[in-house]
């Protein structure tokens, strides 16, 4: 299978709606919404836009929570530790059975799941509980039923969308994501303090049930009849791994996340730079802009995405996205004024959301139907771990050369490593639909 020049289109499940007429003045530049035409993704897109929100409600309260009871930072760091192991490892081999079985199932099985820890985690609150063991506990199995989801709902898309609409889907799926990222914990901290912590919990359990109808209306998504796998053990997931080592536009893919969100991803170093850099401004507004500014810029790249959602080079659509990331990095962690670094910071968002898009739509359109939940799976664990990592890399660099050193340094590392790579290997930069 050559993948560095063309790939077949997707076994698209609905009836293709026909041409759409020209678009226009500025509805060139909105977000391209082919996609929602479609029955079957609309009902998985309205989904999400449930989960996006709701799950951050619990994203804040869980941790506030472990706070209220422990009065220890500590203790929130290795409940988020709890989380992640299990989300990685249920990932991994979530993908595999994505594609052993029918995906509408398994969607509706781990939606149930999540749904259920989310009302476990009413019930412990509302009881006034008050146990950590209970709540990392809780918190695991969530994430691992996550885990499980994600694959599963991220290789359905291939199914539903013909191919030239692929990008156009991953920026109305991006979208709602970054959007969930800010209004939801927006809304958790103005509802903690109105219903309290045991109905933020419900809420979501609630919200979620909103999730299971809309995932029940999708079409059946079994195995492609060319699929030859029926297990999903060790042996299936070391074969995703095989395949994306044969595969360089897949690996390539992966590694330029891997470059960015390594190298360029200084979250960790935000506190500090708000205490210090920033502390003219106001250290609390300091860093709540910080926080929000990627997310925010994200979100407008995805109201924009008309812009870039029919480029069919989608691997220089990866190569420069990366390369302006790295680069807007670098220009925030020269800035001293918070202003120019939040506007610094939003253009890497809007990058960050233009990388997202072309990744997502090469990992949908380069593998084929029997492999995408394993890569979807291995995408999770990147997407995942990849931040992670770099907190502990900007951390330390913050430490040994100060903040505004290791940020600056960190986004011109990715660009040099972007560009080599791109010139080294040039199956990304040759790859289109």
């Amino acid at each position: 299978m050559d993948t560095s020049e063309s790939t077949p289109a997707p076994d698209a499940e609905e009836t293709d709606p026909g041409p759409r007429p020209v678009r226009r003045g500025w509805r060139r530049w909105a977000m391209d919404t082919r996609p929602l035409r479609r029955p079957a993704y609309r009902r998985l897109w309205s989904s999400t836009i449930v989960t996006a929100v709701g799950s951050q409600l619990t994203a804040v309260a869980v941790p506030k929570q472990i706070y209220d009871i422990t009065g220890s930072s500590a203790w929130v760091g290795y409940a988020s530790l709890a989380g992640l192991v299990p989300m990685v490892l249920f990932a991994l081999w979530g993908g595999a059975v994505a594609d052993t079985v029918d995906r509408r199932k398994l969607l509706l099985v781990t939606n149930s799941g999540i749904a259920v820890t989310s009302v476990l985690f009413w019930i412990q609150a509302v009881s006034g509980l008050d146990s950590v063991a209970v709540l990392m506990v809780l918190l695991a199995a969530q994430q691992a039923f996550f885990g499980l989801n994600s694959p599963a709902r991220n290789a359905s898309i291939a199914r539903l969308v013909p191919a030239e609409e692929l990008a156009a889907a991953n920026a109305l799926g991006s979208t709602v994501m970054q959007t969930g990222l800010v209004a939801g914990p927006l809304l958790a901290g103005a509802l903690i303090p109105v219903i309290g912590l045991p109905e933020l919990y419900l809420l979501d359990a609630v919200a979620l049930c909103v999730t299971l109808w809309a995932v029940f209306r999708l079409p059946a998504l079994p195995p492609s009849a060319s699929a030859t796998v029926r297990r999903a053990g060790l042996r299936e997931i070391a074969e995703g791994f095989r395949y994306i080592s044969l595969h360089k536009v897949l690996l390539l893919s992966f590694l330029a996340d891997v470059i960015a969100m390594v190298f360029g991803m200084p979250r960790a170093l935000f506190p500090q730079l708000a205490a210090q850099t920033y502390a003219s401004y106001g250290e609390g507004l300091a860093l709540g802009l910080l926080f929000a500014a990627i997310p925010i810029g994200a979100v407008l790249g995805g109201l924009f995405s008309g812009t870039f959602s029919r480029a069919r080079r989608h691997g220089w659509m990866v190569i420069g996205a990366v390369v302006v990331w790295g680069a807007s990095i670098a220009g925030f962690g020269l800035s001293r004024s918070l202003w120019v670094a939040v506007a610094f910071l939003a253009c890497a968002g809007v990058a960050d959301m233009v990388s997202m898009v072309f990744r997502g739509a090469i990992l949908l359109s380069a593998a084929t139907d029997e492999m995408r939940g394993r890569m979807q799976g291995v995408f999770t664990v990147v997407v995942a771990g990849g931040p992670r990592l770099a907190d502990v890399l900007h951390g330390t660099a913050g430490a040994a050369f100060g903040p505004r050193a290791a940020v600056a340094g960190g986004g011109l590392l990715v660009v040099v490593l972007m560009l080599g790579l791109a010139v080294a290997v040039p199956a990304l930069r040759r790859y289109r639909i």
